[in-house]
């Protein structure tokens, strides 16, 4: 009878720790696919954060206030590199004048004498940023400061 005893035990021992190896190599599993996965977010999010960075300085090297609507620059994708990651794009908004705050920032290094009074006219433009491959996109409300101009007259 006592044989009968430990033969029982001996199985159900053995299926406990079947049924813990399994569930071990799950939460292995689970961990390291999940680690995989926020790794692959970070790296899209960077991408598309890069993107998103050369897009501004695209509007900033070519800012023209009277063409603010060119739709050679503005409303279409651009891509970052073509022959290294031609996945990364980037859209500029069209810039317009901000519908909150002052339509210029006062420049007090450019002050002259006979009353003129000279500033940054100010402007935003939405830039985004994205890349396609990791699904990932990044948006930024850009500033664009554009002076001097004079303010005297043209912005009271």
């Amino acid at each position: 009878m006592e044989r009968r005893k430990d033969s029982g035990f001996a199985l159900i021992a053995a299926l406990l720790t079947i049924w813990i190896l399994t569930a071990l190599g799950i939460l292995v599993f689970t961990v390291t696919t999940q680690d995989v996965r926020i790794s692959s977010r970070l790296v899209g999010e960077k991408k598309a954060f890069f993107a998103t960075e050369a897009g501004v300085h695209s509007l900033v090297q070519g800012f023209d206030p009277l063409q603010l609507t060119d739709p050679q620059k503005y409303k279409k994708d651009f891509q970052v590199d073509a022959a290294g990651d031609p996945d990364s794009r980037y859209q500029i908004g069209n810039p317009e004048v901000p519908t909150r705050g002052p339509a210029a920032i006062p420049l007090d290094a450019y002050a002259v004498g006979g009353g003129q009074q000279w500033g940054a006219a100010r402007y935003v433009a939405v830039v985004t940023g994205r890349n396609d491959r990791y699904r990932s996109t990044v948006q930024v409300d850009t500033g664009i400061g554009f002076g001097p101009v004079e303010i005297t007259t043209a912005y009271r």
